[in-house]
Order: structure tokens, then sequence, then C-alpha cells
């Protein structure tokens, strides 16, 4: 099993910047990719990018692509979520979540570990 909390939401006016990080502990080398979802409010939750440990592969939701940029850093087992040009349509619960599936994957129900969200609220 592997433990993932995530940090850096808030609230942000629109055009703003965030950063999201994903602190992973536990049987970290069981997993293959990181994915980072979404729930806006009342709505389901939603794929947003996902990245692979090894080779750094990375997609992106088409909602987000050119906004947002997923990356990793192995050392420190961190995994990050940079938001620009952030829109009230991003406001929403973040998660972070892992899979042992390797390859890039944009369904939620391959990724078996998640954290505990943080929320990003963007104001207009």
């Amino acid at each position: 099993q592997v433990q993932l909390v995530e940090s850096g939401g808030g609230l942000v006016p629109a055009g703003g910047s965030l950063r999201l990080s994903c602190a992973a502990s536990g049987r970290i080398f069981s997993t293959s990719t990181m994915g980072w979802f979404r729930q806006p409010p009342g709505k389901e939750r939603e794929f947003v990018a996902c990245i692979t440990w090894t080779a750094g592969s990375t997609y992106y939701a088409d909602s987000v692509k050119g906004r947002f940029t997923v990356s990793r850093d192995n050392a420190k087992n961190m995994v990050y979520l940079q938001m620009n040009s952030l829109k009230p349509e991003d406001t929403a619960v973040y998660y972070c979540a892992a899979t042992a599936a390797r390859g890039l994957s944009t369904l939620g129900a391959r990724y078996r570990d998640w954290g505990q969200g943080t929320q990003v609220t963007v104001s207009s």
C-alpha cells in the first residue's frame, strides 16, 4: 500500500497559479504511474493528468493541456501539479493517486491508492 498526502491547495483569482504537491510513502516501488484527478462541486471525479515514475511520460486531459504541468522527483518521492492560467471551472478537490498498472491511464478505477484531497478554489 502507498500513502499519499496532497498539499498546496487554496484560493486564487482567475488567471493565477498554484502548485500542488503529493508526498508518497510506503510501497512506492510497487507503483508505476501517478495520477491527478479532481472532483468539482456537484460533479463526478475526472482525470486531470498522470506521469510514470521511471520514464516521466505524461498525459493530460484536454481541459488542462497547455495550462497544467505534472512532474515528479524520484529522489524525494514527490509528484507535483503546476497549474497556471487557472479558471473558475478548475475549482475542485484535487486528488493524487497511484497505480501499479504500467503505462498512462486516465481511468480512476485503475488507481489503487488515493490521497485525502486538497481544495482548489478559483475566484472569478
